[in-house]
C-alpha cells in the first residue's frame, strides 16, 4: 500500500486522536484511511462543486473548529 504524508490543522489531529482514544478506530492510520475513504465516496456521490460556487469550510455544524465524521 502506498504511503502518503499529509499536514492537517491541529484541531483535526485532536479530533482524530479523540476518536482513536474513544475506540472508534484502532489507531491513527486506520482512522485517517477510513475518514479519507468516506470523504472520497461522499465526493464521488455528490460530485465536484460548481465553478461559481465558493467553498466555505465552516465545519459540519457551522463552526470552524467543529467537525462531525
Amino acid at each position: 500500500m502506498p504511503n502518503v504524508e499529509i499536514t492537517v490543522p491541529e484541531h483535526l489531529e485532536m479530533q482524530i486522536a479523540q476518536m482513536v482514544e474513544q475506540g472508534e478506530f484502532v489507531n491513527r492510520e486506520e482512522a485517517i484511511e477510513e475518514l479519507l475513504s468516506t470523504g472520497l465516496r461522499a465526493y464521488k456521490t455528490s460530485g465536484p462543486l460548481e465553478d461559481d460556487q465558493e467553498f466555505q469550510d465552516d465545519g459540519m455544524m457551522g463552526h470552524e473548529d467543529e467537525y462531525v465524521f
